[in-house]
């Protein structure tokens, strides 16, 4: 079968390298991809947001399969627009994304299916967020309603630091039109963790647990980012913990979505806060977190390829997904200035030594090639992922091959995993 992934980042390139893996797939495409997808799949020069080119290519290349990685693509209607045409895709509709699309919808959501979750307003008025802000006071969380490419989400450790945040937002300066309401939360304490799952709509699979580090210098201090890094298993999420994620969260949403005549077809992330054996839902996202993903397909035993299908087909029912008893690391690799603005064009070294490494894959992200040679070309430029027989191997594998790599104003953490460590 040929198929075809949507999206060019770190994500999208451990997507590809797990689907080329699979005995069923005789071809990949990765529209628009990037220098690392183009090693194991044919790239195609099409953006995330151009769907009619992106459906011309599915039906004159006769894809079987397309997989939606990023989260624009979902929310501008692509699976409604791809199924309309016969073409089976991995992804939620544009109904269903719109828990991801919306911060405020998810929210309302949580609160009618009684999900547990932090107390929050909803505002398009400064002098009425104001009023809320001074009430609940600092810390507190506020965050653009719309996408944000996971960067939308300021915490405020004063109240004139959240009500700048907020005048930021409506006016249009921090996040555009993404910015135009604001959620602004109670500031919630505990560990955070990635709960995943893939779903038909009614039939739930839970992935392996991870852990994602959102801000950009180590022990969590800094602005937050799209993700500097993730490991899977997370120690936080015992038995215990899993069972009240899904029970508490996950299957309150999915039946809700279904209720809500948004039936949820894809992968359902769910960002937790893990506080005293409880859970809090900080947020959810319409598809596979990057850069959880990476970890994530690096310990998946199982071929991908038919459960992605089971859900294109809508029905999970038989299908499992097998895990390597190994955990593993991604550490990102980010451009200088990021996550604000950020270098690009900057010579990449070092690539071919980390690969050399066992048990290691350096996804790329934002990269791209000049002349032959491999440049940044985003913020987060690659993850580099190991696999290992422990959190503590894994983790000295990935810093070995990071320790490989090198450009002008390179930048990552050094703490990834960390936090594992002290559950062991």
């Amino acid at each position: 079968m040929k198929v075809l992934v949507i999206g060019g980042g770190g994500r999208e390139h451990a997507l590809v390298w797990k689907i080329a893996q699979s005995p069923l797939v005789e071809k990949v495409f990765c529209a628009p991809g990037n220098p690392g997808t183009a090693q194991l799949a044919e790239n195609v020069a099409i953006g995330v947001d151009q769907l009619d080119k992106l459906l011309a290519f599915a039906y004159e290349n006769k894809i079987d399969l397309t997989v939606v990685g990023p989260e624009q693509p979902l929310s501008l209607g692509i699976v409604d627009l791809f199924e309309s045409h016969g073409l089976k895709v991995f992804g939620p509709s544009q109904k269903a994304a719109f828990i991801e699309g919306s911060k405020a919808f998810s929210k309302d959501l949580m609160q009618k299916y009684h999900v547990p979750t932090a107390a929050y307003g909803v505002f398009t008025d400064q002098a009425e967020a104001e009023a809320f802000i001074e009430r609940t006071g600092a810390p507190i969380v506020v965050k653009a309603d719309g996408l944000a490419a996971g960067k939308g989400v300021i915490i405020a450790q004063t109240c004139e630091e959240a009500v700048s945040a907020v005048r930021d937002m409506l006016s249009g300066n921090s996040f555009g039109t993404a910015g135009s309401r604001v959620v602004i939360e109670e500031f919630l304490t505990g560990e955070e963790a990635s709960f995943l799952v893939i779903t038909d709509g009614k039939n739930i699979i839970p992935l392996a647990s991870a852990q994602d580090h959102k801000a950009i210098f180590d022990g969590d201090l800094g602005p937050n980012t799209g993700g500097m890094g993730a490991y899977s298993p997370a120690p936080v999420v015992t038995q215990d913990i899993h069972d009240k994620a899904m029970q508490q969260v996950i299957q309150p949403i999915v039946a809700g979505m279904a209720a809500e005549g948004r039936p949820y077809r894809g992968v359902l992330y769910a960002g937790l806060m893990v506080k005293d054996g409880q859970v809090k839902t900080l947020e959810f996202n319409a598809r596979f977190g990057d850069p959880e993903c990476q970890p994530l397909l690096m310990r998946m035993k199982s071929d991908i390829v038919p459960v992605l299908m089971a859900v294109a087909l809508g029905n999970l029912s038989g299908i499992d997904i097998s895990w390597h008893d190994k955990a593993a690391v991604c550490v990102v690799m980010a451009a200088e200035g990021y996550p604000g603005d950020y270098r690009k064009g900057d010579g990449i070294e070092g690539l071919e030594d980390a690969a050399r490494i066992d048990d290691v894959y350096v996804f790329h992200a934002g990269t791209t090639l000049l002349n032959n040679r491999c440049v940044t070309n985003g913020g987060r430029v690659l993850g580099v992922t190991a696999l290992g027989d422990s959190i503590q191997k894994s983790i000295n594998t990935a810093y070995r091959a990071v320790d490989c790599i090198s450009w002008k104003g390179a930048q990552f953490r050094r703490d990834i995993g960390k936090k594992a460590l002290g559950r062991i």
